[in-house]
């Protein structure tokens, strides 16, 4: 799999060059390198150093990039978090997701509540730059107790949070577990009033509220994600990996052997689907808004032309009304009672019929 990953990083050199945006030359730069998805800790640092090395090879980096290892507490044992620290990695992104044992219990996580303790403190003597992700609005979680989560994280001096609430996925342990009536069915009310608990605290010790799950103290924004939200290009290499390249998406086969047959046969294993001009308003609308960056009306009238605009200004046009969205310097945000509902709101203003 680690040289059919090397390979793929080879066979797409030439994507990034493919489309511009204007004259800015660091849109084919490489920014960041993130391991994600599945369990990327399980490679050696020879596999990670291995894998980085080939994206050197091949695309132009920039000095001193964002290069992201995501992990859970129970691959990371003292011992693994001392070698990656001798490794290219600067990052690492950790779930957490609770630091109680019955909410880890409940969500199946394979760690417990000690060794996400332990993996933290480890953690922060070797590592600057980390993320942990928190999950709110789980059933039995009181306001308190909540609290009590957010403040365990801020305790490491932990400079970025990603949070989410409970999503309750079909055929699942957890959605068998509600059905039966063993565990309460998640509540919109329980999980808004974390948000708010969340965001309030947060920005009380010094973190920016920069996209709406997503918190970071100055200068620990994930240039990862901030990559996605603002339109920028990215290549996904592997198994399910998704791309983007400011006109398509393109997503490799989720099954490991095909993938593998194709690399060997030196074919891309990843279909493509071209965006229209409705689908990228409407991906701009909705990463926009999650965003501290907002949904900038300039861009909507230059970008896809005043139709658009006109029609934004009227859908939105209750949510200013109702005080969920706000207009400032000519950029349109969700308050902070909004936010919660930025999902929703971003649906109602995307334009699905028009023709193109």
């Amino acid at each position: 799999m680690v040289l059919a990953l090397a390979k793929e990083i080879a066979m797409r050199k030439n994507e990034l060059l493919s489309r511009s945006f204007g004259n800015d030359q660091s849109d084919n730069q490489i920014e960041t390198i993130y391991f994600g998805g599945g369990t990327p800790s399980v490679l050696t640092n020879d596999e990670i150093n291995f894998l980085i090395s080939e994206v050197y090879k091949n695309y132009d980096v920039v000095e001193n990039p964002e290069i992201t290892l995501e992990a859970n507490p129970d691959d990371l044992s003292a011992e693994r978090i001392l070698e990656l620290s001798k490794s290219p990695i600067n990052r690492l992104s950790i779930g957490i997701q609770s630091f109680y044992e019955d909410d880890l219990k409940m969500m199946n996580r394979a760690h417990n509540s000690e060794e996400a303790i332990k993996c933290l403190q480890e953690a922060t003597k070797y590592f600057d730059n980390i993320s942990l992700d928190l999950i709110y609005g789980i059933p039995g979680l009181t306001d308190e107790m909540w609290k009590k989560n957010i403040e365990t994280a801020l305790s490491f001096g932990i400079p970025h949070i990603s949070s989410y609430a409970l999503t309750v996925e079909p055929k699942t342990a957890l959605r068998k577990l509600i059905d039966t009536g063993k565990i309460a069915e998640p509540q919109d009310e329980v999980a808004s009033n974390h948000f708010i608990i969340l965001v309030e605290t947060l920005q009380q010790n010094d973190f920016i509220h920069y996209e709406l799950s997503n918190f970071g103290k100055e200068g620990y924004f994930s240039k990862n994600n901030s990559a996605y939200w603002l339109g920028k290009k990215y290549i996904g290499i592997g198994p399910s990996a998704h791309s983007y390249d400011g006109e398509k998406r393109g997503w490799n086969v989720a099954n490991n052997s095909l993938y593998l047959k194709s690399i060997q046969n030196d074919e891309l294993p990843i279909e493509t689907e071209i965006l229209t001009i409705s689908d990228r308003y409407n991906e701009y609308i909705m990463t926009g808004l999650r965003t501290i960056w907002g949904v900038s009306l300039d861009r909507i009238e230059n970008e896809f032309g005043l139709e658009y605009l006109n029609y934004l200004k009227k859908q939105s046009q209750k949510f200013l009304n109702d005080e969920l969205l706000f207009i400032e310097n000519n950029i349109l945000k969700p308050t902070l009672k909004g936010k919660f509902l930025t999902d929703g709101i971003a649906s109602d203003l995307f334009y699905l019929n028009l023709e193109e």
